[in-house]
């Protein structure tokens, strides 16, 4: 059965067959089928107008399973796309809920299509998150138990609702919610905006085809029937001219690339303006780690989606944020080899990138219902308390594995030191990753680094960027030729090494630039050379000692950069090898460094930085990796 909860680029719609497809498998429906299926089993009310605290209304679709006896659980799905109109997808995820005896409410965020208001990311869930759970829960066919589902933006809204502890909030599935994460542990991504300081690109694109403050809407007093009637015919979408983006994403300065395709002031202008530690990134709906956790939760992720750390560091958060012993207690996740929403592609034969990783078979939706049968229906046995709090796959070894916590309670930390005779440059020079440790004197590495002629992203985990990035487990040998990447590879292993958990990188650099980025990669080298990726990171030089004191470099001197962790779960197979890239770019994923240590995002004038990492005895480079012992 297709998967519910792919993402819409994922879901294709089958065409009509002869004859109609078991009743459960919507997945092989027609169109048409689909929506004569839905009008034969549910009961649907199209573009309810539910009032807020302060008077705006949001659309909200109602589908009930027909002749339902006694109140029913609820699953709410809130988005921002446009999904209510006699959409064929939502009407899928109707028909999966109704025929498991949920009624399933589909709601457009404030500003969104026939919702009333100014559109704000996230959607306020503290305020219209929490009066919309008052007013399901208020409601004859409710019972009063709530679960909150989706992917993406469908998740991230979830978890600032989650400290709300809204009394009729019972479980909830965030699938891929980074981008609701403002500070968590040691990530402060403010949604995804930045990672180490430096801004993530894949919000600039996502922002233009989302964010419309000349929309057009109906009368706020428009007769109900009215209104569901216009959804027919008009949905409200705008169609905006399309664009370029692998050349516009190099437009300078970056506060005006999207004011250059002629848009107005909106969201990315007040977005790009602020920094990491700006205050207003509390005044939105980020969840942040000192607010505390209310609700049992199933948390399900990806190695290859845009933050899988933050997504980690929060499933450890809310285990142990103790505000509510019950939902502490009932923490899982569940971690696939796939990219964002992906899930609907976890099956035989799974391919992520240039890598072929076997058999990732995993049905997430069963996962998903039977985590609902035990919170919203009262069902213990639907998802017994003998679950493994963690269920993840391990790339290398292909296979899903489990544990009772993240990391794993027996991995070990194994450091490697980042050592060379003074030439690292590229693949094809001395770079090696070795555990013994550098000796008190040892030649260091330099690489000239041009914003102009930035380093290519090439796969690792990201979304949403109007295909500037394909993610997945692509090989890096294209980059690692560059002389301004530096490469450190390990001695092809003897013994399988499986690394699950965050892996930390501490670099020794110099540079003559004020102001420089440097990015660290994982990498997974097979024996014929194809070097897969297993995850990046990076961190804006003038943030090594916290964001909110910002400090340039001084020519000469030698500082710590210690970036946010890679997350992964990899075993290295005999004969591979373990390499680790550090360059100074990663481009179009990570906004550039014009290394004048100025008001990057607001300039067009650049310098070319001339960057050194050291690794010697006094001065060490390493990267600590989280070892798993066999199994």
């Amino acid at each position: 059965m297709k998967r519910l909860f792919a993402a819409a680029a994922a879901i294709a719609v089958a065409t009509a067959t002869a004859a109609p497809a078991p009743a459960q498998d919507y997945a092989r429906y027609s169109d048409e089928a689909v929506t004569q299926e839905l009008a034969r089993i549910a009961d649907t009310r199209m573009i309810a107008m539910v009032p807020m605290r302060d008077g705006v209304e949001l659309a909200t679709n109602i589908y009930r399973p027909k002749g339902a006896e006694g109140p029913l659980p609820t699953i709410l799905w809130k988005t921002p796309y446009n999904e209510l109109s006699y959409n064929v997808r939502t009407s899928r995820r109707a028909l999966e809920a109704i025929k498991r005896g949920y009624a399933f409410v589909v709601q457009n965020e404030r500003g969104r299509y026939y919702s009333e208001g100014d559109y704000q990311i996230l959607g306020y869930p503290q305020t219209d998150g929490y009066d919309t759970l008052s007013w399901i829960a208020a409601q004859s066919w409710s019972n009063g138990r709530i679960g909150t589902l989706g992917c993406s933006s469908s998740a991230e809204w979830q978890l600032a609702l989650a400290a709300q502890n809204h009394p009729a909030h019972a479980a909830m599935v965030p699938m891929a919610a980074g981008a609701g994460i403002g500070k968590v542990g040691p990530f402060r991504e403010q949604g995804n905006w930045y990672t180490g300081g430096v801004p993530r690109t894949l919000f600039f694109v996502w922002l233009y085809g989302v964010d419309n403050p000349l929309r057009a809407q109906l009368p706020g007093d428009l007769d109900p029937d009215i209104r569901a009637r216009i959804a027919r015919y008009n949905d409200l979408a705008a169609t905006k001219p399309s664009v370029n983006w692998t050349r516009q994403i190099r437009h300078l300065p970056v506060d005006e690339m999207l004011s250059d395709l002629g848009e107005p002031p909106a969201t990315f202008e007040e977005l790009i303006a602020r920094g990491p530690a700006d205050p207003a990134w509390r005044e939105g709906g980020l969840y942040h780690d000192d607010m505390g956790w209310g609700v049992p939760a199933l948390w399900v992720n990806s190695w290859y989606d845009v933050s899988i750390g933050p997504n980690m560091a929060l499933f450890n958060h809310a285990r142990e944020a103790g505000t509510d012993a019950e939902a502490s207690a009932n923490q899982y996740a569940i971690v696939g080899p796939n990219t964002h929403c992906a899930f609907a592609g976890l099956g035989p034969d799974f391919v992520s990138g240039d890598r072929d990783l076997g058999d990732a078979s995993f049905d997430v939706d069963a996962q998903v219902f039977a985590f609902f049968d035990r919170w919203l229906k009262g069902e213990r046995d639907a998802y017994p308390a003998t679950t493994p709090a963690v269920r993840f796959y391990t790339m290398g070894a292909n296979r899903w594995q489990s544990a009772e916590q993240w990391p794993p309670a027996d991995a070990t930390s194994v450091r490697m030191y980042l050592r060379s005779g003074g030439n690292a440059n590229s693949l094809y020079g001395d770079g090696a990753l070795s555990v013994e440790a550098p000796p008190a004197a040892e030649a260091p590495d330099r690489y000239t680094y041009d914003p102009m002629n930035p380093v290519q992203t090439i796969g690792g985990g990201d979304c949403c960027n109007g295909g500037l990035v394909t993610a997945g487990a692509f090989d890096q040998r294209p980059i690692e030729a560059r002389r301004d990447v530096l490469v450190y590879t390990s001695a092809p292993l003897a013994e399988p090494l499986e690394v699950t958990g965050f892996v930390n990188a501490v670099l020794r650099v110099s540079s003559d630039a004020r102001d420089t980025d440097f990015a660290v990669k994982l990498v997974d080298v097979a024996p014929d050379g194809t070097a897969y990726i297993l995850g990046d990171t990076i961190l804006r030089a003038r943030y090594r000692n916290g964001y909110e004191r910002p400090e340039m470099m001084e020519a000469g001197e030698v500082y710590t950069i210690a970036p946010t962790p890679i997350t992964t779960s990899n075993t290295f197979q005999p004969g591979h090898r373990i390499r680790v890239e550090v360059t100074s770019s990663n481009f179009p994923k990570f906004v550039r460094n014009l290394n004048t240590g100025g008001a990057n995002e607001s300039e067009t004038g650049h310098v070319v930085a001339h960057n050194t990492l050291h690794h010697s005895a006094a001065q060490p480079s390493y990267i600590d990796l989280p070892v798993v012992p066999r199994r």
